[in-house]
């Protein structure tokens, strides 16, 4: 009897990771009727991350009022997880989807990420996990530290809560008297730096809605704030391979919360024992919206198929479509790639066919693996 380890990302504006598990589990049972299936959906850190561990290790899901993309107040929720341990995704209140029409990565701020994580340690969190991912920022994490005590100050000594295009504003910066007591850890898919061309506002902002000047603008923001952690908190933050993750939120998790960052994928497969059902099965599948040349480096497909490969196990992917650069993923242990979708589809054309194309791309897999073995 096959034993088959499905363990994909979301597939994102389409399908949660569970329903696309569920999809191609129910599409290989259709073809080989003995098989054994065992779902895993997993995430990166992005949206997902809690939904992903609450499935895996329970907990409760907190609600709190906070600051919007925008500063507007919206109804926010975070994952407390049996441990203690706060799970609060970056996406739950300054997600890019949350920016609707109006993205501005010059205005958007993390000021009610701050918020969540205010709360959660008023909710007796011992730690907390924050997952990246998805944002529509890149104020380097200043709105976040802002609401947990962090004063910022212009050259008039006059204090305000920064966003991406005023962090070029910023002279001074003031720690808080009382700071946040408990570890944090952010869970990153990505390693740019925080400022230059492979930084936050040059590979990030554009996606998030900065037109050419924009992006100079938040990188020269970027550098500022950069030098001023240095100068005043002794961090140099420029380099770490991630700190321009979430428009560099990974720098701020550093300088703001004492914290580290980690492959969100690796937290995830650790916390859902990944290896041990992996180990137990004949294939592995896993997959996500586009593969393309990102998906090898730090995203779901990249830790699964790693893992995968130090098991001497079978992965494939089946993913919506493939991307500049897809045929990377045999680099790192992936043996077929299957795609729902040939050519690109509009959006409103897609959610009303992905479920169907991802159950004939997932028949194809099986039939192809079966005729195969």
């Amino acid at each position: 009897m096959p034993a088959i380890l499905i363990a994909p990302d979301s597939f994102k504006g389409t399908l949660e990771a569970h329903e696309v598990c569920e999809i191609i589990g129910r599409a290989f049972k259709e073809v080989i009727k003995d098989c054994d299936i065992t779902e895993l959906p997993v995430a990166d850190g992005g949206e997902g991350l809690c939904a992903c561990l609450r499935r895996a290790a329970g907990g409760e899901m907190k609600k709190c009022e906070v600051s919007g993309v925008f500063g507007e107040r919206m109804a926010a929720e975070y994952l407390m997880l049996p441990d203690m341990t706060a799970v609060i995704e970056t996406a739950s209140c300054a997600g890019l989807p949350l920016a609707g029409e109006n993205k501005d990565p010059m205005r958007a701020t993390t000021l009610g990420v701050g918020e969540q994580i205010a709360h959660a340690a008023a909710c007796g969190a011992e730690r907390i996990l924050l997952g990246l991912g998805g944002s529509a920022t890149n104020d380097c994490g200043a709105g976040m530290a802002s609401a947990l005590g962090w004063v910022f100050k212009d050259k008039n000594g006059r204090e305000f809560v920064p966003a991406g295009g005023t962090l070029t504003d910023i002279c001074d910066i003031l720690p808080p008297e009382n700071g946040l007591d408990i570890p944090v850890t952010a869970a990153c898919d990505v390693d740019n730096p925080l400022y230059g061309e492979r930084g936050a506002a040059y590979v990030f902002a554009p996606q998030k809605g900065a037109d050419a000047e924009a992006v100079k603008i938040l990188d020269g923001g970027l550098k500022n704030i950069s030098d001023l952690i240095k100068a005043k908190l002794g961090i140099d933050v420029s380099l770490i391979p991630g700190a321009g993750a979430a428009g560099g939120m990974g720098a701020g998790t550093i300088a703001f919360l004492g914290g580290d960052l980690k492959r969100g994928i690796d937290i995830i497969l650790d916390i859902t024992e990944f290896d041990k059902k992996a180990s137990e099965c004949d294939l592995i599948i896993t997959g996500e919206g586009r593969l393309d040349s990102q998906s090898v480096d730090g995203k779901v497909i990249s830790g699964v198929a790693k893992r995968a490969a130090a098991l001497g196990k079978k992965v494939i992917t089946i993913c919506g479509c493939a991307g500049d650069g897809y045929e990377k993923a045999r680099e790192i242990g992936v043996s077929d790639m299957f795609f729902s979708c040939e050519k690109p589809k509009p959006h409103d054309e897609l959610v009303k066919t992905c479920r169907d194309d991802l159950c004939n791309a997932a028949k194809k897999a099986a039939l192809e693996i079966y005729e195969t073995n």
